[in-house]
């Protein structure tokens, strides 16, 4: 017996009868030989850590475009947050563990520079819109590893796309990023709020003090631990209804006094402007883009091919290609 096969037969020992199994998986798009030591959804976790898209993310904006100071979220940041609170409601619920933690890891690969001010350039500008779910499967299906995609396996990539939008991953795994995204968002965006003193712990309503709690820990305490007591029967994800509509309202909160508050997002107007700049640029002269973008021109087409190009940028090397277009050089002998 390998050690893959061992890990599997703990799975089937140790797992909720709902939960999902990775020997029972329903595969990869290219059928690959299994490994030896890693399940397939554990093959995913390495596949999607070690992407060049993953090493991205930490040079991307999650609410903050910039920030002066080393203890703002990156989109990195926030991703690892989503895998650490995913992980531990897939623990305290007996599901598989490494399928929440590859698609919590993957979820926002597809996000553009400058957090949520480039996916809505990119929308106005990409033909059938822009979202970043749907780049983040568009990433780890196409656009890594040369065009050939990371191959993952079928629950991790529809984990990725559901965790935003209309559809509902059919596994309880992913359907706990869509829960955990919107937990770790809230709450480090508030601390990340109050650090860039846009808001102040009294400015938070207090109904929901009273329900979720005054602290950081205490909010992400009480949304985890409902969370798990209402869902523990396998039934479905939920919450009381209180918690959820304290949940909401606290979202709520944050949209009007953060998320479109003109001095936390008054760079914004530039970003977007900057981006739809070098799509126009990508666009008259294709020729620009990076090789392995260009390969892909015959295929996917123009418009598409520079959506994608952009989108991977991170904030620091989209601003060096708006200064390399449109800001003039110092003349100097050479």
């Amino acid at each position: 017996m390998t050690v893959r096969e061992r890990i599997e037969e703990t799975e089937e020992r140790i797992l909720a009868p709902y939960a999902a199994r990775a020997a029972l998986s329903a595969g990869r798009a290219r059928p690959e030989e299994p490994c030896s030591v890693r399940t397939d959804y554990q093959r995913d976790v390495d596949r999607i850590v070690h992407s060049k898209a993953f090493r991205r993310l930490k040079h991307k904006t999650q609410v903050f475009l910039q920030p002066e100071g080393d203890h703002y979220r990156t989109r990195m940041t926030h991703t690892l947050e989503v895998s650490r609170i995913a992980r531990t409601i897939a623990r305290a619920l007996r599901l598989n563990e490494d399928l929440t933690e590859a698609a919590s890891l993957g979820h926002d690969l597809g996000h553009t520079p400058f957090g949520h001010a480039g996916e809505q350039a990119l929308d106005e500008l990409c033909p059938g819109g822009f979202r970043h779910n749907e780049q983040s499967l568009r990433v780890v299906e196409l656009l890594e590893n040369n065009g050939q995609g990371l191959n993952l396996t079928y629950e991790v990539r529809r984990g990725i796309l559901c965790h935003t939008g209309d559809e509902t991953a059919e596994t309880l795994e992913g359907q706990i990023i869509r829960y955990a995204d919107r937990i770790a968002y809230i709450n480090h965006d508030i601390d990340d709020a109050m650090r860039a003193g846009i808001i102040t712990k009294e400015d938070l309503p207090g109904e929901i003090v009273r329900v979720l709690g005054g602290s950081h820990r205490e909010r992400i305490n009480t949304l985890v631990t409902d969370l798990i007591r209402q869902s523990a029967e396998g039934t479905g994800l939920r919450m009381t209804p209180e918690v959820a509509a304290a949940m909401e309202a606290l979202r709520e909160f944050m949209f009007e006094r953060v998320y479109r508050n003109p001095r936390a997002k008054g760079e914004e107007a530039k970003a977007k402007d900057a981006l739809k700049r070098l799509f126009d640029y990508y666009v008259r002269y294709p020729e620009k883009l990076s090789e392995d973008y260009r390969l892909s021109l015959e295929t996917e087409g123009l418009e598409r091919t520079v959506c994608d190009y952009i989108a991977g940028m991170t904030d620091t090397y989209a601003v060096q290609k708006f200064n390399d277009a449109f800001v003039p050089a110092w003349w100097h002998v050479k």
